[in-house]
């Protein structure tokens, strides 16, 4: 740290600061929180942050950051003390610090400004006003700030009341031992996989060491984000590693939980892809609600005004949040029936309660769309195509297919795909070559359904019926085969093109698009594998060869996609995708 004489010293000593590293300026007379400096000048998400009489910038605001000052320096004289007049009218403008985030804004240069609560970032302009800002810093207690807003907003009851009391202050151990956010996530990971191997083992023991491991497993889930948040270590790789692992956790646990059932002379395996796919549908539909609603514009609704004033009653926002069962409460649930019952019972649970809430968060936002005129953007609609992952044979049709007129007709077009594809599947003699027309009129469909932009009401509805035609098609087709182990490849191929459907929605909320077209086109499009999958139904009707065909179309596509998806999150252009804490 060093102290400028003058402006024209401050903008001398910047520059002399080597390139790959961040800067920051804070005025002499700042009176304030610690963590409100730590807020301000130390999350490396933002280019650019300012508190009150503190600014700071990363490499790529830098050069910015030195034409303001230069300019300020040739506004006032190059011999002007750092501390601007007092006569500035805008309180939190009075420094150089608050002078130069104005300036960087006006040249585009966006910089944060954290909400910080109840702690104190101020710069009095008298003694009575010193004394007054070291009161008020005196009377909030730091740290207990800092720990408070590491809890994640608006979590579900169990882990609210459940985990984070105490989960917190794991995560402030964590910290002060030097371990970072990423080697708590490895370790969740971990624990979760032994959980699987001790269902796996098909007994009892083995299913009570398994509930308690997966609780353990969830409670460094919540640690790892509480402690990104408390010590403000936010990274791609942190954001790769998040977004990926608790599916992976999940997904190797019901494998588990399926394996030991077999042990034990029940075979479950329907049922573990049953719930595995009714829970990426519910996630999807969540995803594209809120992604074709990211930006929009739109009045109010009827349905938005009374979930307004519901939460204004404490104990329905609770029971608005069980009602969805989120990952605690999922979780817990299963972690509780795997130790007291069997696979069996906890996947009938998981089905029905995933169900349930799929049917009330679906029917909530169908009733949002329908009762507000939304006007929705152009980065809405390709967010939407790009969640809706077709591949060169949808987009051979819609290149070619004149566009579809009114307002609900692509998801009504994407819904009657869906049901031929579903009901192909379904209800014709299992290899049957009609389920291969079935097939391809999905494809024709599927491709009709995205001839135009997805800005209407109900278009959110598209990438969730895709999703449901591909998942539950593979799923069906592998049940009513007779090859053996066919569900088990099918779960290892649905988890592999999970995979990719969730890295497209973080890629998306990161900012960065979608994944190139190239590694869509390579792996088919949606359209695409559901139609190989129909095809390898019918040639490969009574031989073990489906389970094989099966097995390498999983591998291929998670060969493909992790390495891209790999080479992403660890490049720089990665953005780090976190929630949010408590208002500090």
């Amino acid at each position: 740290m060093q102290t400028a004489a003058d402006a024209d010293d401050a903008a001398t000593l910047l520059a002399a600061v080597p390139a790959g590293r961040r800067v920051a300026l804070v005025d002499p007379r700042f009176v304030g929180h610690v963590h409100a400096l730590r807020l301000g000048l130390t999350d490396p998400r933002f280019a650019a942050a300012t508190v009150p009489g503190a600014l700071t910038a990363q490499p790529e605001a830098r050069g910015a950051l030195l034409r303001a000052l230069r300019r300020t320096t040739a506004a006032v004289g190059a011999g002007a003390p750092v501390v601007a007049p007092d006569t500035d009218p805008a309180p939190d403008d009075r420094t150089v610090p608050g002078r130069l985030a104005v300036a960087l804004e006006a040249e585009g240069t966006a910089v944060k400004r954290p909400e910080l609560g109840s702690l104190t970032a101020i710069v009095p302009t008298d003694a009575g006003a010193r004394a007054t800002a070291e009161s008020a810093r005196a009377e909030v207690d730091d740290e207990a700030v800092r720990l408070r807003s590491a809890v994640k907003a608006h979590d579900g009851f169990f882990t609210t009341f459940a985990i984070s009391p105490y989960s917190r202050y794991i995560a402030r151990w964590c910290a002060r031992r030097g371990l970072t956010p990423n080697q708590v996530t490895t370790a969740s990971l971990i624990t979760a996989l032994i959980a699987a191997g001790a269902a796996a083992t098909g007994t009892r023991g083995g299913y009570v060491a398994a509930g308690i491991l997966l609780l353990v497993s969830f409670v460094l889930d919540c640690t790892d984000g509480q402690l990104a948040r408390y010590s403000l270590q936010y990274s791609t790789m942190g954001a790769w590693l998040d977004a990926t692992f608790d599916r992976a956790k999940e997904y190797a646990y019901y494998a588990g939980l399926a394996i030991g059932a077999v042990r034990g002379g029940d075979d479950v395996w329907v049922l573990a892809l049953g719930a595995m796919v009714l829970q990426a549908c519910r996630h999807v539909v969540d995803f594209s609600f809120n992604e074709a609603n990211h930006d929009a514009v739109a009045n109010t609704s009827p349905t938005a005004a009374l979930s307004d004033k519901l939460d204004s009653v404490g104990w329905t926002v609770w029971a608005r949040r069980m009602i969805v069962l989120p990952i605690g409460e999922r979780w817990a649930m299963i972690a509780v029936l795997t130790a007291l019952t069997t696979p069996r019972i906890v996947f009938y649970a998981l089905l029905i309660g995933c169900a349930l809430a799929a049917c009330y968060t679906t029917a909530g936002r169908l009733l949002r769309s329908l009762t507000r005129r939304a006007s929705r953007t152009d980065r809405a609609a390709q967010a939407l195509a790009d969640l809706a992952d077709s591949g060169p044979l949808a987009q051979g049709v819609a290149a070619a297919a004149p566009g579809l007129r009114g307002a609900f007709t692509a998801p009504a077009v994407a819904l009657l795909g869906t049901l031929v594809m579903i009901g192909g599947a379904l209800f014709l003699p299992y290899g049957s070559w009609l389920t291969v027309a079935a097939a391809a009129v999905y494809v024709l469909l599927s491709g009709l359904a995205v001839t135009r932009p997805l800005k209407g009401a109900l278009d959110w509805l598209v990438p969730p019926f895709f999703r449901a035609a591909e998942y539950v098609t593979i799923l069906v087709l592998a049940a009513r085969s007779d090859a053996p182990h066919a569900v088990p490849a099918a779960f290892g191929l649905i988890s592999a093109v999970a995979y990719h459907h969730y890295d497209t929605v973080y890629r998306i909320r990161g900012g960065t698009g979608a994944p190139p077209q190239w590694l869509v086109r390579t792996i088919g499009g949606h359209e695409g594998r559901t139609a190989l999958v129909a095809v390898l139904a019918a040639v490969l009707t009574h031989a073990a060869g489906f389970t094989t065909a099966l097995t390498a179309l999983a591998v291929a596509v998670a060969l493909v996609v992790l390495v891209e998806s790999i080479r992403f999150w660890v490049s720089s252009s990665a953005p780090a995708v976190h929630d949010e804490g408590e208002l500090a």
